[in-house]
């Protein structure tokens, strides 16, 4: 896998990408700040790009099934460059408007990127080598997140907040320049895909494989349990540091969580050749739910950075394992539009626990939210755990008859 110049184009693009993001996220946060003071109003801004996303999401998903996927991440990854100008104008003016345009732009560029991406990944390295590429890709991720958020504290002290979106421009456009190296053979469409009618490209076709998968249908509902954390992440993150009146405590978070979770990405592999995969998504699916539980300590520095690292960790093991099991079960002619019907479901989910996180947290509080949003975990996670034993237990009974 490692010879694959492929492999390191995808990782270094990751690497650079995520850099750029995670500046702008940071610069998100810090004009939002100054400009926004309900938490439900940030979310409800954050929730606006999103929700763009999401409408663009059918049509995403059939082009990347009918077009290359490369040509499909080149002209999205051109488009959230773009996209970068709007930010611009929106600290030049002081206009929130304007950074609903760009959250906007840069979401629905993002619609089309990532189904192509995790469409492209199967076609690029063996079906052995995709629990670990997948593991070692959201690793990347995850490194230049906690380089990118370090990096942006420490530079918002020494420039303008225009030049930390110009750097996040700068890599953006180096994304787009290294996508153009990349060389994989992507196998003729079958004929059910590029027919031009629409009974042969339609994107409800997914639905039916989906339900005929019960393992993929599980998996894709159960994703909802770290989705309640990562929903309102850095809306909590911002509410723990106001709850204890340090700036630095963002940092540590951050820092902990990152870590922790390419720790986990990092031994997920091995993980994998001691019990099956749905194992692993169970497990760590309670494990979330008790990390969620934990920050009911949040005005505790230890707890609060102890509990984003139990987290870390376990959705290190999580999501590496649930993308190899949509990648290997679902066919590959679907592709395209399973991942975008993935992200949209994400985006759905995401907006929804933004908007409820924006909302609790000014009605009752992060701790009392945080043990809500744990007990729900569990339960689902309980819920789908006696439901996949059932489907198991079916399994071997018509084998043993």
């Amino acid at each position: 896998m490692w010879k694959n110049k492929n492999v390191w184009i995808l990782l270094i693009g990751e690497f650079v990408a995520g850099l750029g993001l995670w500046l702008g996220i940071i610069g998100n946060l810090e004009f939002m700040q100054e400009k926004v003071p309900s938490d439900f109003l940030k979310s409800l801004i954050l929730a606006s790009g999103l929700l763009a996303g999401l409408a663009v999401g059918p049509l995403a998903g059939k082009l990347t099934d009918q077009v290359k996927k490369k040509k499909v991440m080149l002209v999205s990854g051109f488009t959230r460059a773009l996209s970068v100008i709007f930010m611009l104008i929106a600290i030049e003016t002081g206009s929130v408007l304007w950074m609903i345009v760009f959250l906007v732009s840069i979401q629905i560029s993002a619609a089309f990127y990532f189904p192509a991406l995790q469409a492209a990944i199967p076609m690029v390295v063996k079906e052995k080598d995709l629990l670990q590429m997948n593991g070692v890709h959201m690793n990347v991720a995850t490194l230049s997140r906690i380089l990118g958020t370090a990096l942006a504290g420490i530079l918002l002290v020494v420039m303008s907040l225009s030049m930390l979106y110009v750097l996040s421009l700068a890599a953006y456009i180096v994304l787009f320049i290294m996508t153009w190296f990349l060389s994989f053979d992507e196998k003729s469409i079958s004929p059910a895909v590029k027919g031009q009618k629409a009974n042969g490209t339609s994107f409800k076709e997914v639905f039916p494989i989906i339900k005929g998968l019960p393992i993929v249908l599980m998996t894709l509902i159960l994703t909802l349990v770290p989705l309640l954390f990562i929903g309102g992440f850095n809306l909590m993150v911002i509410n723990i540091s106001e709850l204890q009146d340090s700036s630095a405590i963002k940092g540590w978070i951050y820092t902990a969580e990152g870590i922790a979770f390419m720790t986990g990405a990092f031994f997920v592999k091995k993980m994998g050749d001691l019990m099956s995969p749905y194992r692993i998504l169970f497990v760590f699916s309670f494990v979330i739910g008790v990390s969620q539980l934990l920050l009911y300590f949040a005005d505790n520095p230890v707890m609060s950075v102890v509990s984003f690292a139990i987290f870390g960790f376990a959705v290190g093991c999580f999501f590496p394992t649930a993308a190899t099991i949509f990648q290997t079960r679902m066919p590959k002619e679907f592709h395209g539009r399973f991942f975008s019907f993935r992200n949209m479901l994400d985006r759905l989910i995401f907006q929804v626990v933004l908007l409820i996180t924006g909302l609790l947290l000014d009605l009752v509080g992060l701790q009392i939210m945080t043990v809500l949003f744990g007990g729900l975990s569990l339960i689902m996670t309980g819920l789908f755990y006696s439901k996949y034993r059932q489907l198991k237990d079916s399994v071997l009974a018509e084998q043993a008859s």
